[in-house]
């Protein structure tokens, strides 16, 4: 039935999905007192104001979600894929044409859905996929992910597996580095002034799997308009240590968000620790007030 529904809603233009997205993420954030304590809470953590971001930031929340069915479902031209201006591919082509696998890291920022299928174009790509908490969300999940170049690995030591494969064919891997891993897969590493239990997955893909990284962020366009996707590589190379390699990552990721605070989403619990993980270290100073 939800299947149903999200190809349904998937026919409506993006710019009616995404303004009726707003209003739900503003409805949410005036209903959920601990979604909005949260969302604040990082807004302030990374040294911005919340009175003057956090409506702002819950209103793209609620277009994320709400214009999920196009970008999932929708077909053909009219998918929003097609509505998405790339700048810096000459930085996979880069390392495509020196034999190495691309890792693209993207973080929960703008519309990151559309970036795997941007890169599905240019060749086969591998993303890692955790399955939703809702049961009833699964078969919505998976059917969103059946495209032509785009396959899923599950969160686990098999995908692991497929990951390093597609890396070393010289393929394309996607994840999402802000997400919190599981206990002993990762380690605190300092995200906008607070430890933050951050992945070591992408240090050991990059080592064992021959690959670059490309950090990726497709951030919306008012109106409906599409999405522009920026590809950048790391400022520097990465780490060999997972600890120093994780807040490199981190800061990374930091300079993406800033450029568009707004669109990140702040009210994912990131500083959670997992069950059985080591204490977090005391938290550093946040930034100047924004």
């Amino acid at each position: 039935m939800l299947l149903r529904l999200f190809r349904l809603l998937s026919v409506l233009p993006l710019s009616l999905l995404q303004a009726f997205g707003a209003a739900l993420g503003l409805l949410v954030y005036a209903a959920s007192g601990n979604y909005r304590h949260r969302l604040r809470a990082n807004l302030q953590q990374a040294g911005y104001d919340p009175q003057r971001l956090a409506l702002k930031a819950a209103a793209q929340a609620g277009r994320m979600a709400a214009e999920l069915p196009a970008v999932w479902f929708r077909q053909g031209h009219a998918a929003p894929v097609h509505r998405v201006q790339v700048i810096g591919k000459e930085h996979v082509d880069a390392a495509r044409a020196q034999g190495q696998g691309v890792l693209f890291l993207t973080p929960h920022l703008g519309c990151f859905d559309v970036s795997a299928q941007a890169a599905a174009f240019w060749g086969p790509i591998t993303v890692m996929y955790r399955p939703p908490r809702k049961a009833a969300l699964q078969p919505v999940a998976l059917a969103s992910r059946q495209r032509h170049n785009l396959a899923i690995a599950p969160a686990n030591l098999a995908g692991v597996r497929q990951l390093l494969r597609a890396l070393r064919a010289g393929e394309s891997v996607g994840l999402l580095p802000d997400q919190a891993p599981g206990t002993g897969e990762g380690v605190w590493a300092d995200f906008f002034g607070r430890p933050a239990y951050t992945m070591t997955l992408p240090t050991r893909l990059v080592q064992a799997g021959n690959a670059r990284i490309i950090l990726a962020s497709a951030l919306r366009l008012p109106g409906g308009r599409g999405y522009t996707l920026t590809l950048e590589p790391l400022p520097e190379p990465l780490d060999t240590d997972p600890q120093r390699a994780a807040t490199q990552i981190n800061h990374a990721l930091e300079t993406l968000i800033r450029r568009c605070p707004e669109q990140y989403l702040w009210g994912y619990n990131r500083y959670k620790r997992p069950p059985g993980a080591p204490e977090a270290p005391a938290q550093s100073t946040s930034g100047d007030a924004r």
